[in-house]
């Protein structure tokens, strides 16, 4: 199969991606570690965060041929996308669209899902191959513009980023999302150094997941 489809596969499969932050590359690495350990399985660490392509790589050596989808995030420019892509990030998500990123991502195979909020950028980002566009900030557009969005783009693929909870992640999925991203609300306990709670969270959030896909 096709290495860009099997990405997809594995990213779509994973139903939620972790934005993972933090201030040095050890913090966010056991933040993704909790994370993966509550079950869930897409992992987006961000670009800021110190040094994070050693963390990607780790990681990515980690969990090589796993279920688990390691990304790259706040990725801004080519140039950060491509370090990202050769430390093994399988996936590159920005807070917008760039179309030196969609290039980049284009000639190595590897999903770039840009961060949108209008009909207009979905369409932009369409046409430079982007196959998952990132509603972003979900907070702000709330989950009604999926549907507004797949009004004019019914075949666009979405996951909504910034606002997701695990009081509102049904309504995003009911919307038409894919796969849903979240970070503070499942992370947050991470600021404090409790991985523990970050588990539980991540627990509560594949347990969410498994019971929607479950009722779909």
């Amino acid at each position: 199969m096709l290495k860009k489809v099997t990405i997809l596969e594995k990213i779509v499969a994973s139903g939620i991606v972790a934005v993972i932050r933090g201030e040095s590359p050890q913090k966010a690495a056991k933040t993704a570690e909790a994370v993966i350990k509550g079950g869930v399985k897409g992992i987006e660490l961000t670009f800021t965060v110190p040094q994070i392509d050693k963390v990607i790589a780790e990681l990515s050596n980690k969990y090589h041929d796993s279920e688990v989808a390691v990304g790259a995030g706040t990725v801004l420019d080519a140039t950060s996308a491509r370090i990202a892509i050769l430390a093994g990030a399988e996936f590159i998500v920005s807070p917008s669209f760039n179309v030196e990123v969609a290039k980049i991502c284009n000639l190595y195979q590897i999903p770039y899902v840009p961060g949108c909020m209008t009909v207009t950028e979905v369409q932009t980002a369409l046409s430079y191959g982007v196959d998952i566009i990132k509603l972003f900030p979900g907070s702000v557009t709330g989950s009604k513009m999926i549907n507004a969005i797949h009004g004019p783009l019914p075949d666009v693929s979405i996951m909504p980023t910034g606002g997701v909870s695990l009081d509102n992640m049904e309504d995003w999925f009911k919307a038409g999302a894919i796969v849903v991203g979240t970070g503070s609300n499942l992370t947050g306990a991470a600021d404090q150094d409790d991985f523990e709670t970050v588990t539980t969270m991540a627990e509560k959030y594949t347990s969410k997941l498994t019971e929607l896909r479950r009722n779909a």
